[in-house]
């Protein structure tokens, strides 16, 4: 049992939660870019969830979640002091760093909250990181000054222009590279459809781009084949052989369109009751 020992509300609208659990063993051996697998009870369903930060010391891992699946809503109604059953990992592989001089980190909503531990892992290595974090409107923006403290430069966008500035990630990132920054790399992490469009941004100008692929992720473990992604012309699973990848590579539009076949069925999830259970429905 793996005991909830703090919970944070990140935004005035209230879609993205912070948990703190105690998870020394996990703890232990995380790095950046890599997950876990939780279940709330003997009855829940498993879901991978990317560790947004850790404590050795204090043997803590924090994970951050949208209540918007049945999990994760269920989750959501669990308070500090509260235990989840099962808690697995650090799962993936952790998220390469060697060699980096200049980064930019580009974080999608609450991508931001897997986009966070990368820079501050590449920033506490030493690595100049310019971070851009881009949420559709000022009420939704989460870990801002979490973000700040974990780069060299953060840069704010929104959608509708009612905080940091107008426009798109990709606007920013465009513009940033043209006034003359020379980055190594540039690591995507958000929505499908935002990790295209960066990919597509960096590739006139031959910047490797790593986008991670953990939106599309169910078993995180390469049984169920949910997560099969081509890369390259060759098929890989992101929880076993990611989450990252080269974005240039990645083939978006037949991932787009899987990451959408289950819409239907997690629909009827929410309000679906296992007779097996003897009427019980916990995840």
């Amino acid at each position: 049992m793996y005991k909830i020992v703090k919970k944070r509300v990140l935004n005035p609208a209230g879609t993205t939660i912070e948990m703190v659990v105690e998870a020394p063993l996990v703890a232990r051996n995380a790095r950046p870019g890599q997950f876990i697998i939780l279940r709330l009870d003997e009855y829940g369903e498993r879901i991978p969830l990317t560790i947004a930060d850790y404590d050795k010391e204090k043997g803590t891992v924090t994970i951050m979640f949208q209540p918007v699946g049945q999990t994760t809503q269920m989750l959501n109604l669990m308070e500090e002091g509260d235990y989840i059953a099962d808690f697995v990992g650090p799962l993936g592989k952790p998220t390469d760093m060697e060699g980096l001089k200049k980064v930019a980190v580009v974080g999608g909503g609450v991508g931001c909250a897997i986009a966070y531990p990368v820079a501050k892992g590449m920033h506490e290595a030493g690595i100049e990181v310019d971070m851009i974090a881009g949420f559709r409107s000022k009420d939704i923006v989460i870990l801002e000054d979490e973000m700040r403290a974990a780069c060299t430069n953060l840069y704010i966008t929104t959608d509708d222009g009612s905080y940091g500035e107008k426009g798109f990630t990709t606007d920013k990132l465009k513009q940033l590279i043209e006034s003359g920054k020379q980055y190594n790399e540039v690591v995507a992490i958000g929505p499908a459809v935002m990790m295209k469009f960066v990919s597509a941004t960096t590739k006139p100008y031959g910047i490797k781009t790593i986008v991670s692929l953990n939106p599309i992720m169910v078993d995180g473990t390469g049984m169920c084949g949910c997560c099969r992604v081509t890369v390259g012309g060759e098929t890989r699973f992101a929880c076993v052989d990611g989450p990252d990848f080269d974005g240039h590579l990645v083939d978006w539009d037949e991932l787009i369109k899987r990451n959408s076949f289950y819409i239907e069925e997690e629909t009827e999830a929410k309000k679906h009751v296992c007779r097996l259970t003897g009427g019980i429905r916990r995840g």
